[in-house]
């Protein structure tokens, strides 16, 4: 559950602190869980809530992206246990917008839709900041192979 809250923060000791307050609601509010699914899918939902309302709370999704066209690229997966560190890095540096908006639809699985009434932006606004995002970890994760291969 801390790689989840990691996810959408920039630094271990956020995760650690949005990882209590989940677990708190998790303890407070766990005669809500009905049984219906995995106790694990729901304490992770707790998680990612958790981690909203942190960033929302310290005004850290603050950041507004016009609304643009997606732009469509070809996705690139990684090969290695080593190029998932790489990649999970480099979403952790991306800026919150992105950072949010690529985890929630590229990660949790989210709709633009349900990204949006979370995080009370237009369905446009999430497809473009993940579009955004998604630019630009392509372009670091390119640069660096490149770099890579003139060594």
């Amino acid at each position: 559950m801390l790689g989840i809250c990691y996810r959408y923060v920039q630094s271990i000791e956020e995760a650690e602190d949005i990882l209590q307050d989940g677990f708190v609601k998790v303890f407070i509010h766990l005669k809500k869980f009905k049984g219906e699914g995995s106790l694990e899918g729901w304490i992770r939902k707790v998680m990612v809530n958790t981690a909203l309302n942190y960033l929302k709370a310290n005004h850290r999704f603050t950041e507004t992206i016009k609304e643009d066209e997606v732009d469509d690229h070809p996705e690139w997966r990684a090969d290695s246990d080593s190029e998932t560190k790489e990649i999970m890095e480099e979403i952790r540096l991306l800026p919150t917008g992105f950072r949010t908006v690529f985890n929630l639809y590229a990660i949790e699985g989210y709709s633009h839709k349900e990204i949006g009434e979370l995080l009370n932006i237009s369905e446009g606004t999430s497809r473009s900041q993940y579009s955004r995002a998604r630019n630009a970890l392509m372009k670091k994760l390119t640069g660096k192979m490149s770099r890579e291969e003139k060594r």
